[in-house]
């Protein structure tokens, strides 16, 4: 009955964010521009995972706490924590995320505690995003 649909997050840099996204196979669909130019919504969609990534631009926007842009600080704190992203192989991930200079070269693959094997890059306004490999049997 239910199946999830979009994220959405707020971006200092709309087209920052289209490019960044479009490496990890987001592919803009749609655009909606307030009348007054305040705020831009945009529609990226992932198409093997028939799932939406909503981008929110303001031209007033307002930073958020330094608290976010680690796990370390930010998953003790009531709220959405990161964008997580399923790949088939980790290790091919990670090289093809080295590779467009989105991840660092000496990024570790990290044995998740519930059993997934992932790692942590962030976007261009440094929100998290979790690349992760999950086999377990219940993701069949």
């Amino acid at each position: 009955m239910y199946s999830p649909h979009h994220v959405a997050i707020s971006v200092s840099d709309r087209n920052k964010a289209i490019m960044f996204y479009a490496q990890l196979d987001f592919k803009e669909v749609q655009t909606w521009n307030s009348e007054d130019g305040s705020l831009t919504i945009t529609h990226l969609k992932n198409e093997s995972a028939n799932f939406i990534l909503e981008l929110f631009c303001y031209t007033n926007f307002a930073q958020a706490p330094n608290t976010i842009f680690e796990t370390s600080t930010d998953l003790p704190i009531l709220g959405t924590k990161h964008l997580g992203l399923r790949v088939n192989s980790i290790e091919q991930a990670k090289q093809d995320l080295i590779n467009k200079k989105i991840a660092p070269p000496g990024i570790e693959i990290t044995q998740g505690r519930t059993g997934p094997r992932y790692f942590f890059i962030k976007d261009p306004d440094g929100i998290l995003v979790e690349i992760l490999e999950d086999n377990r049997k219940f993701m069949a």
